[in-house]
């Protein structure tokens, strides 16, 4: 058996409806050799498959338990299966990892090498967010002919971009402002990324990648004689909200691997988890971050202009707030807008959601979707440390790979080229560590993964950039920002010998409520601006109410006494998705009952970085929920 670190004991599941009505077979990237898929979820009714595959290596056959047997969940065995490399997201980055890592195996002859991706989400890209003008060098490097027109299965929904514009902004006013060479987005394209990582993903299962959504690794699995990575496990099936089990549960399933990469994202669950086990920050500077708001309308014609770029700072933040906004025209009368507000920001009484809704009030962006139709809202976090916040990215048995390691070019505002260039390194590190040690049953560590990315165009990007993010720290703030990060980008290019420090954690930017000045927004009008409920409900998000709540904070009750006194409710504020609550009870010795509204919540992640206590623990709920995110 597998020794089991786990640090959270609440038990989630994976199913909240009988297994059958999870089947998704017949839906893209959703798909994996019938007869695995059979022996995973023990589905005896099912037409035993024709072809032969693999098969999975099983305890004995689990049975489904009684609902008022008196047990132990975590203490009965789980199935497993062993693989070569398993990948733990299925985004740009552990896509791009899969992809590389089967050109490898199969240009070698070895068609039978085994990498598998564990993806939360239902489908691919349900749970994506991004401006997203990428930058091609990766994708060009990975697959040359993507956007080729004599390949039939090339990209279809990429816009090349045709000018930028940057402004500065105003109550009323739009100021035409000087944009750094890193903006430059010639030769760039206009993208939905969630568009994106599916067409990735069925370019993976032609290679023969073994995709797994709606699988939510929740656990780190470590060999017990050296504490190396060995692999994950997924959530169990069937626990209600009070920690019991109903009468289909059925535990999670472990996954072991030689190598494991995880691509969770920005400030993912396990990755959190296995930085603090290795001490991966020990050189590093903490991770600061972003929350990035985005909706993508369909204008009127008149008001489009196909290839756009347009990107904005000033208004409506405040001046010791970073941040900016974008407008992309893409597709055929498609725009993508949106709000990324730095999470050091001071005063506990902005809202970001309330921010974004002003910010499509102003002149330049109503100009655009005045009359058209917002058809897509979402959120998520996103890194800004840059260089001085990249942990070590190799560990025993795995790496981090993408934005979970922080390689987001912030003043680029770009992140997918480098997400999928680390990657491919990691993958050519695998490949490599596990063709020298195939005979071998010995731990594996990527030296040569770390090697690569410092050698690489990464490093020098992220490096040549580093001073600029840090400099809004400076007491003349926005604007002291603005005037460093112009010299850095026209005279100095990084070359200083100096790096700036980052202030500190996000959270510990917080101010007291009675420190800093209120803010009331405007009511949302219904066409231009809306309020957050409409917006959640264009995520497409879904949670199963009766399963244990994957926010995790140990004593409402407490947190309600510490937080509100201090903050006034800066939870409910900092969420884009009315996922926190503060309802007025007299019952209360503070007046008021802190509640957590589960159901909404997107996946953003600000919770687990902004709570000013720390207390609120971001876990993944069962596989497969969530938002469902289109054109994001």
């Amino acid at each position: 058996m597998s020794t089991r670190i786990s640090t959270f004991p609440v038990i989630k599941n994976t199913f909240a409806a009988p297994i059958s009505q999870h089947l998704r077979a017949l839906r893209p990237h959703s798909w994996f050799p019938p007869a695995r898929r059979r022996t995973l979820l023990q589905r005896p009714k099912r037409t035993p498959p024709t072809t032969t595959t693999r098969s999975f290596t099983t305890s004995s056959l689990r049975q489904f338990a009684d609902v008022n047997d008196s047990f132990d969940p975590r203490q009965q065995d789980r199935e497993s299966d062993q693989v070569d490399v398993c990948i733990v997201g299925g985004g740009p980055a552990g896509l791009s990892a899969a992809i590389r890592l089967k050109q490898l195996a199969n240009d070698a002859g070895n068609e039978d090498f085994r990498v598998l991706i564990l993806e939360k989400a239902g489908e691919l890209g349900d749970h994506i967010v991004s401006g997203n003008v990428v930058e091609p060098s990766a994708l060009n490097e990975l697959l040359p002919d993507w956007h080729n027109p004599d390949n039939p299965s090339r990209f279809e929904n990429a816009t090349p971009a045709t000018h930028d514009k940057m402004r500065f902004l105003t109550k009323n006013s739009s100021i035409p402002i000087p944009a750094p060479p890193q903006m430059n987005n010639h030769g760039n394209y206009i993208i939905s990324l969630n568009q994106f990582s599916k067409w990735l993903g069925e370019r993976a299962e032609e290679l023969g990648v073994e995709i797994y959504p709606g699988f939510a690794a929740s656990e780190i699995l470590y060999k017990p004689d050296d504490g190396s990575v060995m692999g994950v496990a997924t959530n169990d099936q069937g626990v209600a909200r009070d920690g019991t089990p109903k009468p289909y549960f059925e535990r999670g399933m472990e996954f072991h691997a030689r190598i494991t990469l995880f691509a969770e994202g920005c400030h993912g669950s396990l990755t959190k988890q296995v930085i603090k086990k290795f001490d991966l920050r020990r050189d590093s500077q903490p991770q600061t971050y972003g929350l990035g708001l985005k909706e993508v309308w369909e204008v009127k014609p008149e008001n489009f202009r196909k290839g756009e770029v347009v990107h904005s700072m000033g208004y409506p933040l405040p001046s010791d707030t970073y941040g900016g906004g974008w407008i992309y025209h893409f597709g055929e009368n498609l725009v993508s807008l949106g709000l990324v507000v730095g999470l050091d920001y001071p005063n506990p009484w902005l809202s970001p959601y309330g921010e974004f809704q002003k910010l499509k009030h102003h002149p330049l962006y109503r100009s655009v979707i005045q009359g058209g139709k917002c058809i897509s809202y979402g959120a998520r976090a996103l890194n800004e440390g840059g260089f001085q916040s990249i942990p070590k990215c190799a560990f025993p048995g795995g790496a981090l790979i993408g934005d979970t390691a922080g390689f987001l070019n912030v003043p680029k505002i770009k992140g997918t080229h480098t997400a999928m260039r680390s990657g491919m390194l990691a993958a050519k590190a695998a490949w490599g560590a596990l063709s020298e040690n195939k005979d071998s049953e010995s731990t594996i560590f990527l030296y040569d993964y770390e090697d690569a990315l410092r050698g690489s165009t990464i490093w020098k990007e992220l490096k040549e950039v580093r001073n600029m993010r840090p400099s809004f720290h400076s007491p003349l703030g926005l604007y002291g920002g603005i005037l460093y990060s112009g010299l850095e980008a026209y005279l100095f290019r990084g070359k200083t010998p100096w790096t700036l420090k980052h202030k500190g954690k996000d959270h510990e930017a917080t101010k007291h409520a009675d420190q800093m000045p209120k803010i009331t927004y405007e009511k949302n009008d219904g066409e231009i601006s809306f309020d957050i409920l409409t917006s959640v409900s264009k995520t497409g998000t879904n949670h199963e109410e009766d399963q244990p709540v994957h926010l995790q904070v140990e004593d409402w009750d407490e947190h309600a006494r510490e937080m509100w006194p201090r903050y006034k409710g800066v939870e409910n504020r900092f969420c884009p998705a009315g996922v926190y609550e503060y309802v007025e009870d007299e019952g209360k010795d503070v007046g008021v009952r802190f509640q957590i509204n589960a159901q909404n919540c997107i996946h953003c992640k600000t919770c687990d970085i902004k709570a000013p206590a720390q207390d609120i623990n971001w876990q993944t709920p069962q596989g497969g929920e969530g938002p469902k995110y289109t054109m994001t």
